[in-house]
């Protein structure tokens, strides 16, 4: 296959949208007849038809399909490139990607990255929330420069340094049975029912494998996407939760819940830090992983 030219890319994504030619040259502000000879060379370099034409205007193939899949990955990839290169000519002097699981977000991401930023602010973060197994596959693929990952989760092809620790607690609501320990099992709350994170958490797999570990198995009522909304079901009475304890903080002034310690050792959960090769990494991404590892 030749070379394709992003004005082609954008031509084909517009007939993709509109299903006809006509409209898309007009979207496009083409003659239709180069946008139908653009059409008809781009299928003729790739060897397989694109388009079903019709007389009420066209459909894709299935290679169709596929080329609109890659073409808006392409497309979108070249804007943001664009978007961050023009931020250089306004004073930026670096760029460091970051994927971290909810946890590192919610409890140490924002000082850690507050301090860097007061030490480079000409540097630009992005920051992304992902699943520990999403960002350990992100760091392997190079979509990201470092990843902060639940500890547990296995690793495979990165390099990992340690970050962090937290505590995991149970939480319940104020008025509940086990709310006046001083510190729970998980055998203690296995009779109650409990809301969950979503089942690609790691968070979730840490303690179905601690419940497992003991024979048993969680009554999971409700599976959801954040803390906050767990901790919300939990004020209201919908079941218990175990959650990190200084994520909990941040919500226990407004809701009615409790935060218990769990006396087990898998409740004491090491946050780590993962980057494709320390050695390759640009020196403000290094930089940015020695100012991690060191806080």
């Amino acid at each position: 296959m030749k070379r394709v030219d992003f004005v082609t890319l954008r031509v084909f994504v517009a007939v993709a949208d509109e299903l006809s030619l006509t409209r898309a040259a007009e979207r496009e502000h083409l003659a239709l007849a180069a946008v139908s000879k653009r059409i008809s060379d781009l299928e003729a370099q790739i060897g397989s038809a694109l388009l079903y034409r019709q007389h009420k205007g066209v459909s894709l193939t299935p290679a169709g399909h596929a080329l609109l899949h890659h073409s808006r990955n392409v497309l979108d990839n070249l804007q943001q490139m664009q978007a961050d290169l023009s931020e250089f000519s306004e004073g930026v002097k670096g760029h460091v990607r970051i994927h971290a699981n909810t946890s590192a977000i919610i409890e140490f991401l924002p000082e850690d990255l507050s301090a860097f930023s007061q030490m480079h602010p000409e540097i630009k973060i992005d920051l992304e929330e992902r699943v520990s197994s999403e960002i350990i596959r992100a760091v392997r693929e190079g979509l990201t420069d470092i990843g902060v990952y639940a500890g547990h989760v296995t690793t495979d092809g990165v390099q990992t340094f340690p970050y962090r620790w937290d505590r995991l607690v149970l939480v319940t609501p104020r008025g509940h049975a086990l709310a006046q320990h001083g510190q729970v099992r998980l055998r203690d709350a296995m009779g109650y029912d409990f809301i969950g994170l979503q089942q690609d958490a790691s968070l979730h797999s840490l303690i179905q494998h601690s419940a497992h570990n003991l024979g048993v198995s969680l009554r999971l009522r409700i599976q959801v996407r954040s803390f906050e909304a767990i901790c919300r079901m939990i004020h209201t009475g919908m079941g218990l939760g175990i959650l990190p304890d200084r994520a909990v903080r941040t919500y226990l002034p407004t809701m009615d819940v409790v935060a218990i310690p769990i006396d087990e050792p898998w409740a004491e959960r090491e946050l780590r830090l993962c980057v494709r090769s320390y050695e390759t990494l640009p020196v403000i991404a290094r930089q940015m992983v020695d100012h991690l590892v060191q806080r």
